[in-house]
C-alpha cells in the first residue's frame, strides 16, 4: 500500500486570518537538464489546484532569485513558438543552476492569463482571425487577466524566500507579490524566444499589458 502523504496549511503571507493558504505535498531530488533541483508540490486551498516550485539552495538568504511562471501547455511543452513561455521558463532554470540558488513558481491553473487550455486555444483562433491577445478573451467573456498570486506568495513564504529578485517582465506580477507581503528588491529583466511568430503577441504585451519588454530595469 501507498503510504499517505501527510500535508500542513500555510498561510498567505498578506492576511493569516482569511487569506489562501496552501497545503504542503511531497518534495523529491529533481536531477534535470539544467541541474540538480529539488521538486516541491503545494495544494491551493481555495481551488484545489496543484503548484510546483522547482528550488535549490537557501531560499532565506537576501535577494533570491525567483521567476513565477504561469503554466502553458503550448510553450512549456510542446515548443509553441505562439508565446515566449517556454524559453522564459528554461533561461529561469539555467540562471538559477548558474547561481546554486533560487526557485521557479510554476502555477497550473494559469494557463491562458488564467482561461483555461480550452479557451485558450479557442482565443488563439480569434488571433489567427485578425485579434490581439487581450481583445480575444475579452470576446470569450474573460478578463483580459484572470491570474492570482496570493498561492505564489505562500509557497516562497514556506520555501523561507522573503526577500526576491523577481525574474518578470510584468510589472503587475511585482505589485501583486508586494501586495502580499514580499520583498521584491529587483527586477531581473527575462526576456526570450523572440522571433516573427510571437512578434505581435510581445508588442501586445508591451503596448496593452504594460511589460517591460525592452525597458530598463526600474524597481
Amino acid at each position: 500500500m501507498t503510504p499517505a502523504v501527510r500535508t500542513e496549511s500555510v498561510p498567505s503571507p498578506a492576511d493569516e486570518g482569511d487569506a489562501p493558504c496552501v497545503r504542503v505535498g511531497p518534495s523529491v531530488r529533481m536531477p534535470t537538464s539544467h541541474g540538480m533541483f529539488q521538486l516541491s508540490a503545494f495544494i491551493e486551498s481555495r481551488t484545489g489546484v496543484e503548484h510546483l516550485a522547482i528550488h535549490c539552495g537557501d531560499l532565506s538568504v537576501p535577494g533570491v532569485l525567483v521567476r513565477v511562471h504561469s503554466e502553458c501547455f503550448t510553450g512549456d511543452i510542446i515548443g509553441s513558438l505562439r508565446c515566449d513561455c517556454g524559453p522564459q521558463l528554461h533561461k529561469a532554470l539555467d540562471r538559477i543552476a548558474a547561481e546554486g540558488l533560487g526557485v521557479v513558481i510554476y502555477m497550473r491553473g494559469h494557463e491562458g492569463r488564467g482561461i483555461g487550455l480550452i479557451d485558450k486555444l479557442r482565443a488563439y483562433a480569434l488571433q489567427d482571425q485578425g485579434m490581439d491577445t487581450v481583445d480575444a478573451n475579452l470576446a470569450l467573456g474573460h478578463p483580459v487577466d484572470a491570474r492570482r498570486y496570493e498561492a505564489a506568495a505562500a509557497i516562497l513564504q514556506h520555501l523561507g524566500a522573503r526577500s526576491v529578485r523577481l525574474m518578470s517582465n510584468n510589472p503587475l506580477k511585482l505589485l501583486a507579490l508586494r501586495e502580499q507581503g514580499l520583498e521584491v528588491v529587483a527586477r531581473e529583466p527575462h526576456e526570450a524566444g523572440e522571433h516573427p511568430e510571437n512578434a505581435a503577441y510581445l508588442g501586445t504585451k508591451r503596448d496593452r499589458l504594460g511589460h517591460l519588454l525592452g525597458h530598463p530595469v526600474a524597481d
